[in-house]
């Protein structure tokens, strides 16, 4: 799994994994979010176009810190899921809790 990040306003920062969130590449996911929630960057768009695959694992990160991120004053949102990560989302009612939007730029205007 491949992962990058953007600073796209100067309070959002957005996560773009690329492959499959699963039991392997979560850890990793949940390393870019912490580092961007340390270093001061509180409001989080985890942009999921890229991911063609997302298990309970992949939900239990992004679960994990969105608890930290409201902790510390932000959110986390997830944008623009792909056909399975979207399905997944919706089965388990997160899509709610995580705020999902249909792109990055109405993460944090629904």
């Amino acid at each position: 799994m491949e992962f990058s990040t953007e600073k796209i306003e100067p309070d959002i920062v957005v996560v773009r994994p690329v492959g499959r969130l699963d039991m392997s590449s979560s850890p990793e996911l949940e390393a870019v979010i912490q580092r961007s929630l340390t270093a001061g960057d509180l409001r989080i768009v985890v942009d999921l176009q890229g991911v063609d695959f997302l298990d309970s694992s992949g939900l239990g990160v992004l679960v994990s810190c969105l608890k930290e991120a409201r902790r510390a004053g932000g959110d986390i949102r997830v944008a623009s899921p792909a056909e399975q990560p979207a399905m997944v989302l919706q089965l388990s009612n997160l899509d709610r809790l995580l705020g999902s939007a249909d792109s990055v730029e109405d993460a944090f205007r629904v």
